[in-house]
């Protein structure tokens, strides 16, 4: 599983309230009407991340599909059809924004995480001893592991997703953002496993 995650903040002039309507409705439309294997899309408010507008407060999309011809589908599908307008409306009041890429290395995809752990490999750790230091924690926390793909992206290598915020043990040390829902509603399932 791959995805694509965008990072975007609003124009000083555009009120919260309707930005976020206009986020939602491209995702609601882009659900109705999805890309060969796109699986579903999730939206979350955040600030602090470096990487996006200064760390001040931006929204995080993460596009969740199938494999990199999926990746391919859904740039097509976001801005054509029915998908066409509520994109639009929504890049209109977009100040700027920054995207990448990522891949579920282990655990679960949450629907709705509320925190992200961001953090690099630690100098001396090999990519086998990094996914098995992890791997309980996975487990134990129903988190997911989400590993940078083709150095796409600026945001860090790594990132944990959790429903809760969890200590990860040295010399991991992550960048701990919480996360405000912004789509969709939750249905009370909370995960899609890795693939």
């Amino acid at each position: 599983m791959l995805a694509y995650v965008f990072w975007h903040w609003r124009q000083p002039q555009a009120a919260a309230g309707e930005y976020e309507r206009r986020q939602r409705a491209f995702h609601a439309a882009l659900a109705a009407a999805p890309a060969p294997g796109f699986l579903r899309s999730f939206s979350v408010g955040l600030s602090g991340a470096p990487w996006a507008a200064g760390g001040g407060d931006v929204y995080e999309d993460w596009y969740l599909v199938q494999d990199f011809g999926a990746l391919g589908a859904l740039n097509e599908a976001a801005v054509s059809a029915s998908r066409s307008a509520p994109h639009d409306a929504a890049a209109a009041v977009a100040g700027g924004g920054a995207g990448g890429l990522y891949r579920l290395r282990g655990g679960v995809a949450l629907d709705a995480p509320g925190y992200a752990h961001w953090f690099g490999k630690p100098d001396g750790v090999s990519y086998g001893e990094l996914f098995a230091r992890l791997a309980p924690i996975l487990e134990q926390a129903s988190a997911g592991l989400w590993m940078r793909q083709m150095v796409l992206g600026p945001g860090r290598e790594f990132c944990l997703h959790a429903a809760t915020s969890v200590s990860l043990p040295a010399p991991f040390h992550a960048l701990v953002l919480p996360l405000r829902p912004a789509w969709p509603a939750l249905d009370g399932t909370g995960m899609t496993p890795a693939r």
